[in-house]
């Protein structure tokens, strides 16, 4: 029986998602769609946001990636796509238009001026990498992420200001009040409510929490289609704080998505059992959005705070078989 799964998300915490739920095969047969945020401000996708005009092409194509298929031919086409042009020397007196572009950024701005439609110059760009699924945006219009920031700067650590930008709000000091989206109220994209009305699960997160994960909720038609979707949810927590989430506990995040669409409830938190600390806190935080929490051994071996693929998928393979 195919299981139909939408991840919201973006980024790297995204592609780890998908990595790791193309591992589930073939315990599963999962039919996966990535929900995928259209905020971004920041290096190539910045630059051709600013110069070309619509949707934001970087945290798109590292989902397509991550879905990519195993035959060499789709793996180079991937590699393709992740290849990032280099400064040619500053003495060469060559203007470097170039620098910093990741291919895959430049193809998926052309495909989307030549068919003119987002969605279909993702399934275009689906098919050359053979991908295992399915990318959508969270919205067909590109959207400004705006943040109250407590604490910016150190000698006013009361001090609330207004902090504007995908790359600005990830990157900046202090506690994070309040989000909001610019358009306030953007146009979902409707392959992607529909892909959420009709799934069996939805996922949220890893990624960055009030950059990439908490969007999707302030997208009104999007959040409708969460909220009255039959699916069962599931969250995916960090495995440390970023930038952004510097002030935020474990439980804090799941508070976050509580604020950000009240009736939201949810029926799995996953966590790494080291990462969480006391699991006291988690519990009562998953307790309150009526999930059960599941903490597994899901880090990379290394230390650094990266889901391992293999391990995530070995987690999520008992959660979503798991009989209703």
């Amino acid at each position: 029986m195919t299981i139909r799964v939408v991840t919201f998300g973006g980024g790297h915490g995204l592609s780890a998602a998908l990595r790791a739920l193309r591992r589930c095969a073939p315990e599963l047969d999962l039919d996966i769609t990535a929900v995928v945020t259209v905020g971004d401000d920041g290096g190539s996708s910045g630059r051709l946001r600013a110069e070309r005009g619509g949707l934001p092409p970087g945290d798109l194509r590292q989902a397509l990636v991550a879905l990519a298929g195993d035959h060499p031919a789709t793996r180079r086409s991937a590699g393709l796509f992740q290849h990032r042009f280099a400064a040619v020397a500053a003495d060469s007196g060559h203007r470097d238009g170039l620098a910093g572009h990741a291919v895959g950024n430049l193809v998926l701005c052309g495909l989307m001026e030549l068919l003119g439609d987002p969605v279909a110059a993702l399934e275009h760009a689906g098919a050359m990498l053979g991908a295992v699924g399915r990318v959508l945006p969270m919205s067909c219009q590109p959207v400004d992420i705006e943040a109250q920031v407590r604490g910016t700067d150190p000698d006013r650590p009361d001090e609330v200001r207004t902090v504007r930008g995908q790359h600005q709000v990830a990157v900046s000091t202090g506690r994070v009040e309040s989000l909001r989206l610019t358009p306030q109220a953007p146009e979902a994209c409707p392959e992607a409510v529909a892909a959420t009305t009709a799934a069996d699960w939805l996922i949220f997160g890893p990624g960055s929490w009030y950059t990439s994960v908490l969007p999707h909720l302030l997208v009104p038609q999007l959040a409708a289609a969460i909220l009255a979707s039959s699916a069962r949810r599931l969250v995916t927590l960090n495995l440390a704080a970023e930038q952004e989430t510097l002030d935020l506990s474990v439980a804090d995040h799941l508070a976050a998505l509580r604020w950000y669409l009240p009736e939201l409830t949810v029926d799995y938190v996953l966590a790494d059992s080291k990462a969480v600390g006391d699991p006291a806190p988690v519990y009562r935080a998953a307790e309150s959005l009526g999930a059960r929490l599941v903490l597994a051994p899901v880090a990379v071996d290394d230390g650094t705070p990266r889901h391992d693929p293999a391990a995530l998928a070995a987690a999520l393979v008992p959660v979503l078989g798991a009989d209703r």
